[in-house]
């Protein structure tokens, strides 16, 4: 499925308002032919999931910048499952955690919590781009295998 066929819901989660580097984001991968549908700053994680039902979106990318990721995500994938949204990719970047911590650490807890991807501060949109194309890749030659 080529880019422009995809749908992607970004916004930035919870009580934080730093818009900036996510509408940046936002553009790039409109840019690179993504249907974007961008829910702004201070966005419930149930909001993100109903807009992902609502758009038939095939990934959620989440932005935390102001230190509460961890409390603010806890729980997302399986607000995913029940929606029924079980296989749909998650992201989640910026600053996720308050404090100075190892990044392999950092990554880990939002893994383990059910992202498909953790981006550290100062990722660069190439990059998110890059994983997105990798990350649709593996799951159509996944589906067409399941399918044979």
């Amino acid at each position: 499925m080529a880019a422009n066929q995809r749908t992607l819901v970004t916004g930035v989660i919870g009580s934080d308002t730093h818009i900036v580097g996510n509408r940046i984001l936002s553009m790039a991968l409109e840019k690179s032919g993504y249907k974007v549908v961008s829910l702004g700053a201070l966005t419930p994680a149930g909001d993100f999931v109903k807009a992902a039902i609502e758009t038939a979106a095939d990934a959620i990318l989440v932005s935390s910048l102001y230190g509460q990721g961890e409390l603010d995500c806890r729980g997302f994938r399986d607000l995913c499952v029940e929606a029924g949204l079980d296989h749909i990719l998650l992201y989640v970047g910026g600053n996720l955690i308050v404090g100075k911590h190892p990044w392999p650490a950092v990554e880990k807890i939002f893994l383990d919590m059910g992202f498909d991807r953790a981006a550290p501060p100062g990722t660069r949109v190439e990059t998110v781009i890059e994983w997105l194309h990798e990350d649709f890749a593996t799951r159509d030659r996944d589906l067409r295998r399941a399918l044979d």
